[in-house]
Parts: C-alpha cells; sequence; structure tokens
C-alpha cells in the first residue's frame, strides 16, 4: 500500500516544528510509543490526533528511549522499511548490556575486562571501578566506588579509567568529535566545558567500523584517552542526544 506519510516517534515539538518546515510530506507525530500494526509487509499507526484510525506509514523516524520499546524496535526491523537511524541496530543496540557485548566484538579499543553480577548479589572491586546498571542510555544509573556494591539490577562494572572522555558522533558520513565536561569524574555532552576537537583518525575509524557493523545513519561512541595516549571504548550510543549547544540537530536536517 502507498503512503507519504512519515512517522516521527520521540522527537519534542521544537524539533517537530524545523521538519515540518523542510517537509512536504505529511506527518504523524507521537511524543511517546504509538500504536503499531502491520499487515503483508505495511506498517500501520493509529492516527490519534487526525483519523482515530490506522494509517499507513512510508517512513518512520525514531528519536528516543522507551522503557518497554523492544517490541516496537522488532516490530520496524520485520518491516524492513525506511527508518531512522535504522530498525536493526536500535535493536541490537537498545539494552545497554547486550549491545556493549555486540559492540566489543567489534571495536579496536574494547578491551578493557568488564564485569557483571545479578540482581540481589554483591560486587567487590579492591580499586575504583565504575558500576553501571540498568539497561538505559541516558547518562544516568552509574556510580563510582570501591569495595562492595550491592546490586539491585543487573550491572555492568569496568575499572575507573583516567583521562580525557570524548565522543565521536556521526551523521551519515559527516563526523565530528566533541570533549566532554563535567565538574567530577561523569563527563558530559552538556557541560560548559564541552567542546569541539580535532578527530582522532583511530576513534573515526572505530566509529565508521561501527556503524556500518549495526546499520546505523546517526550514532555516537564514547570513548576515553588515557595520558599515555591509549584509547578506550565506554558505549556506543544508538540514539545520542542532538539538542543543546553544539546544533547537532540541524545538521542532521541539512543533511
Amino acid at each position: 500500500m502507498s503512503s507519504d506519510n512519515v512517522l516521527l516517534i520521540g522527537l519534542d515539538a521544537p524539533e517537530v516544528a524545523e521538519i515540518r518546515d523542510r517537509v512536504t510530506r505529511p506527518l504523524i507525530v507521537s511524543e511517546t510509543l504509538p500504536k503499531l500494526q502491520m499487515h503483508d509487509g505495511d506498517l500501520f499507526v493509529y492516527d490519534w490526533a487526525r483519523s482515530g484510525r490506522f494509517v499507513p506509514v512510508s517512513k518512520v523516524v525514531f528519536h528516543a528511549i522507551f522503557e518497554n520499546d523492544l517490541p516496537i524496535l522488532a516490530a520496524l526491523a520485520l518491516w524492513g522499511g525506511p527508518c531512522l537511524p535504522g530498525a536493526h541496530g536500535m535493536l541490537d543496540c537498545r539494552p545497554r548490556i547486550p549491545n556493549l557485548a555486540r559492540v566489543r566484538k567489534v571495536s579496536r579499543f574494547a578491551a578493557v575486562p568488564r564485569g557483571y553480577a545479578d540482581r540481589g548479589t554483591t560486587f567487590t572491586a579492591d580499586r575504583p571501578t565504575i558500576a553501571k546498571w540498568g539497561e538505559w542510555h541516558c547518562g544516568e544509573g552509574k556510580e563510582k566506588f570501591v569495595g562492595e556494591w550491592n546490586c539491585t539490577e543487573p550491572t555492568l562494572f569496568e575499572p575507573f579509567l583516567e583521562g580525557e572522555a570524548v565522543r565521536v558522533q556521526l551523521i551519515g558520513t559527516i563526523p565530528f568529535q566533541i570533549r566532554l565536561g563535567g565538574d567530577d569524574w561523569k563527563k558530559s555532552l552538556h557541560h560548559k566545558t564541552a567542546a569541539v576537537t580535532a578527530i582522532d583518525p583511530d576513534l573515526l575509524a572505530d566509529t565508521f567500523a561501527l556503524q556500518a557493523h549495526f546499520g546505523l545513519e546517526v550514532c555516537a561512541v564514547d570513548y576515553i584517552v588515557a595520558p599515555d595516549g591509549t584509547k578506550h571504548l565506554l558505549e556506543l550510543n544508538h540514539i545520542p542526544n542532538v539538542l543543546g549547544q553544539f546544533e547537532i540537530f540541524p545538521k542532521i536536517l541539512a543533511v
């Protein structure tokens, strides 16, 4: 079934307004998880705002992380139609712990051993260690500790790595690198000291390899560059933040 409808999932009103200014196709907007159906290879979304019925969709833009989004990501992957940043890649990368396991098979810089502990168990570390609990990619759910950590959720552990935190972001084939900033060991894209820096060719090649492996049009990879120049992958972000001081979203629109 032919359709011009483009489904936008997770974008806020200002971003939707910018897209409307550039796109002539009809847009169906859902800030939360929409209701989807698929029939004979065609995708339909419940259009509560206009028609109050299921309407066909030809393209999807998915830019959010929801608590129970794996079934919809799987449906988009089964559908196989145009979906940004990439349905199969989002499905592979959405849960944080499986994401890291998959990423470590691709990246050149993921050799640092990780730890893991189930909920209801206690993990002991004799050196500064980062605990990352849960399956969210949102900058939260992590803490530095030495000694015992009581796990209330499945938890990843990695040694605390000294060095400069950087993010390599790709928008299609367009790259840029940001030095992340922070007042303590936690570094962020949004801190006042964060800044665009020269692109490290080794990190760029690694990020391109990850992008190609997972089929993501837009992605960002966080690394630590140690004082001796050694590089360590932290994580791959399949839905990286595109808002804020670096005007990433306008770059996406331009592409």
